[in-house]
C-alpha cells in the first residue's frame, strides 16, 4: 500500500532525536552524537548518577540550556498542523526530552522518556519544574530529601505512559516513526505492534533505521522536508 488512506481515523506518531536535530538538539547514535562524547553508563543510568551526580547534572544542565533556546523546525510545525487539521485523532509519542513539539504547537504529547524541564525526587517520587541548572543535593520541595534528579528515563528504567501508548497503537490506522534509530526498546517494537493491529506504517528518517524492514513505506531525507511533504499528502483534498 503506497500512501495512506484519507479515511484513516487515528494516527499514532513516534518521534526520536532525528526530528530535533535540525533545531540544534544533538542526536545520540550518529558519529559525533551524544553517546560518542559520553558513556551511556556514566550519564544515563541510575548507577552513573549514584557514582557521579555532578557529571550527570552537568550533562543534563547543558542539554536543558540548549533546549530552552532551541526553536521548533518545519517538521514539528507540520505535525502540529496535522493534529489541528486531521479529521481524526493524532497522537504524538516522543522519545525526546525537549519541548519542541509543544513549542511547535502540538498538544497532549506523550513524553515516554521524560522531560528536561522536569525534576524528580529519587526518594518520594515527587515531580516539579526543574530550574535551568540543577545541583547535587538539591532538596525535594515535598520531602526535603537531597535526592533531586532530572525527570528523564535512564537506561534500565521503565518508560512513562506505556499502557496508554500500547492502547493507542492497538487502535492506530496509520503509524509513523520519525527520526528514530530503531535500536532502543520498547519503542523500536512499536511498529510491530501497529502492524499487528492492522495499521499502515511509514518510516521517515535521514537513513534507514534498524527496523526499517518492518515498515510498509519508507521516506528518506531531512525531517524538515519529508515530514511537511507527508502531512501535505495526508491533508490534501481527495
Amino acid at each position: 500500500m503506497q500512501g495512506s488512506s484519507p479515511k484513516a481515523r487515528k494516527i499514532v506518531i513516534l518521534t526520536g532525536a532525528g526530528i530535533s536535530a535540525e533545531s540544534g538538539m544533538g542526536t545520540f547514535r550518529d558519529a559525533g552524537g551524544l553517546w560518542a562524547q559520553h558513556r551511556i553508563e556514566d550519564v544515563a543510568t541510575p548507577e552513573g548518577f549514584a557514582r557521579d551526580p555532578a557529571l550527570v547534572h552537568g550533562f543534563y544542565n547543558a542539554r536543558r540550556s540548549a533546549a530552552a533556546t532551541a526553536r521548533p523546525n518545519a517538521a514539528h510545525q507540520a505535525l502540529a498542523r496535522l493534529q489541528r487539521d486531521w479529521p481524526g485523532e493524532v497522537v504524538i509519542v516522543t522519545q525526546n526530552v525537549d519541548a519542541l513539539h509543544e513549542k511547535g504547537g502540538a498538544e497532549g504529547v506523550l513524553h515516554m522518556h521524560g522531560e528536561l524541564a522536569g525534576a524528580l525526587c529519587g526518594a518520594c517520587g515527587h515531580r516539579w519544574p526543574a530550574p535551568l541548572e540543577m545541583r547535587v543535593g538539591e532538596p525535594c520541595p515535598r520531602c526535603a530529601g537531597p535526592t533531586a534528579r532530572p525527570d528523564v528515563v535512564w537506561f534500565g528504567e521503565m518508560p512513562y505512559h506505556m499502557e496508554a501508548i500500547y492502547d493507542h497503537l492497538a487502535a492506530a490506522e496509520i503509524f509513523a516513526a520519525i527520526g528514530t534509530s530503531g535500536q532502543v526498546y520498547p519503542a523500536a517494537a512499536f511498529v510491530q505492534e501497529a502492524v499487528a493491529a492492522g495499521a499502515h506504517t511509514v518510516e521517515l528518517n535521514l537513513e534507514p533505521s534498524a527496523v526499517v524492514s518492518d515498515f510498509h513505506e519508507t521516506r528518506l531525507g531531512p525531517a524538515s522536508r519529508t515530514v511537511p511533504a507527508w502531512v501535505e499528502e495526508l491533508l490534501a483534498p481527495r
